[in-house]
């Protein structure tokens, strides 16, 4: 503590014998000793308080002094408080305060800043000089006609003309540092992950201006579409939704999986097919049909004839490879002549929507040679290898069973046409030109001859007729008596002599039609009377 001079004993005795005065006149009495005692004048700023020393000074207390000027200077209180600033950030002697680097009474052009910019470290403020602005001069932030500490700490209000960005940064506009350090504008420190939109893939090596054109950061879209349109080789036919289906390690690289993404898992040939050959339009927009008649309705041979579950018979990789098993999959098994026959031929319709039938009749109509007049079950003689290959008719269970040569004779023999019902069972339509008795024995052939030949014959016309042949009448051909049509049997040839020998009879009729009664058949000449 240093010893009081004899001034100073002589002020402060002034001082309290002031007290004991009262305090108007203290003050009078204050103002008078201060100014003859002040060291000297103070500078221009301090000029208009140089007339009372309160404003600057407290009896007593050397501590509260420095508080006086912090209540006038409130930037620096403020950043004493703060311990920020240069104020704030100096270890100030906390006795002697402000008077450690400032002091007054020194005349009115006294420099009480005592600021050397050549000596002076930046590092005991909030702004040390890095790098680049190491080199800069003072009066490039500093304006010389403003305090030092109005120089700002901020990049933008230095370098907003340097700024190539323009308006196009939005809220970091003035956050230079967010990006850019004092080593060089063109090192970019920028951590774009820290925003909405994280860089992954090739995004990571792309320039900014690859996305912000212009040097335009606000407003940019983060959706693919708007910077790839012109990459995109759908031609916007698979919607704006780049991602769902691409990453941004390669275009080629798909994250999109059809087989597990979608309910049509894609297989054989459809795995190879580009996206735009099923999806004409926009596949998040437009539902896309996953039938297969949707897409290859141009490549249905059956014309729609065997509907559109085309799944249903073939595989995706191709048509010709057929899987559906019509002997497995129908209750109707394709044998002989139905393997080659094409699907059309059976069915004209969709079979998924109109039964077709497994009658023979329904699809061989117009094959029936028979025109009907057999039925409708053609399976009862026919079968699949064709309609002549092994025909199982059984002729014997019909009313004409085959016999004899009849068992070998075609059928075209006895039935001129295809249409057997109602062939007559007469033998004489068949064998007219075979009868040599010219219809004199009438047409039912059956009644002597049989069908092993016309000479094995077997009528008897002892036992078969009421005229018993003995006599010159076994030497006679049937012609002799059998003379005109046999209309009928029985039949009303009359049995007497006279129709026969009329021309023989020497009586001229005398003795009537029945020459039996004295004429025996063994000759005119052997006569025996009967009663």
């Amino acid at each position: 503590m240093k010893p009081r001079t004899p001034v100073r004993k002589f002020l402060e005795l002034a001082l309290s014998v002031s007290l004991l005065l009262g305090v108007s006149q203290t003050a009078v009495m204050a103002d008078t000793i201060e100014t003859l005692i002040m060291p000297g004048k103070v500078i221009k700023g301090h000029a208009k308080y140089e007339d009372d020393c309160n404003n600057c000074h407290r009896l007593f207390s050397k501590e509260d002094q420095s508080q006086l000027c912090l209540d006038c200077h409130k930037d620096i209180a403020k950043d004493v408080k703060a311990k920020k600033g240069f104020h704030g950030l100096m270890k100030i002697d906390t006795k002697t305060g402000c008077k450690t680097c400032h002091t007054e009474h020194k005349g009115r052009d006294e420099d009480i800043v005592k600021l050397d910019p050549q000596t002076f470290n930046h590092e005991l403020t909030d702004f040390p000089l890095r790098h680049r602005h190491q080199t800069v001069v003072c009066s490039k932030c500093h304006d010389p006609k403003k305090k030092f500490a109005a120089a700002p700490s901020d990049c933008f209000s230095c370098h907003e003309k340097a700024s190539p960005h323009g308006d196009g940064l939005g809220k970091l506009a003035k956050k230079c540092d967010s990006c850019h350090n004092e080593k060089i504008w063109t090192a970019i420190s920028f951590d774009h992950d820290k925003t909405k939109y994280k860089l992954t893939g090739k995004h990571i090596k792309t320039q900014c201006a690859g996305c912000h054109s212009h040097d335009r950061y606000t407003k940019t879209p983060t959706d693919c579409f708007s910077c790839h349109r012109i990459n995109d080789s759908h031609g916007g036919r698979n919607g704006k939704e780049c991602n769902k289906c691409h990453t941004t390690a390669s275009w080629k690289k798909l994250s999109f999986d059809h087989n597990e993404d979608t309910d049509f898992p894609l297989t054989g040939r459809h795995e190879g097919l580009a996206c735009v050959s099923c999806h004409k339009k926009d596949p998040y927009k437009f539902e896309i049909e996953s039938t297969c008649i949707s897409c290859h309705k141009l490549d249905d041979v059956h014309k729609g004839s065997n509907g559109t579950k085309c799944e249903a018979c073939h595989g995706t990789k191709t048509w010709k490879t057929v899987k559906f098993d019509h002997d497995k999959d129908t209750k109707f098994k394709l044998k002989g002549k139905h393997k080659k026959a094409a699907c059309t031929t059976c069915h004209k319709k969709d079979p998924y929507k109109e039964k077709t039938s497994m009658e023979c009749y329904s699809c061989h109509k117009n094959d029936d040679a028979h025109r009907g007049q057999q039925g409708k079950l053609c399976q009862n003689c026919h079968n699949e290898a064709g309609w002549r290959e092994k025909v199982r008719f059984d002729h014997d269970l019909t009313a004409f069973p085959l016999i004899g040569l009849h068992a070998t004779a075609a059928c075209e023999a006895c039935h001129l046409t295809t249409s057997y019902k109602g062939t007559t069972l007469e033998c004489n339509a068949c064998h007219a030109k075979d009868d040599t008795h010219k219809k004199r024995l009438g047409i039912n052939c059956e009644l002597c001859h049989n069908p092993n030949g016309w000479k094995v014959w077997r009528f008897d016309h002892d036992k078969q007729s009421i005229f018993k042949i003995d006599g010159e009448h076994k030497k006679l051909h049937c012609n002799a008596c059998h003379r005109e049509e046999l209309k009928k049997i029985p039949h009303n040839t009359t049995r007497d002599c006279i129709a026969c020998h009329r021309s023989d009879d020497i009586h001229n009729g005398q003795f009537g039609a029945r020459c039996d009664r004295c004429h025996t058949t063994k000759s005119f000449k052997d006569i025996k009377l009967k009663n």
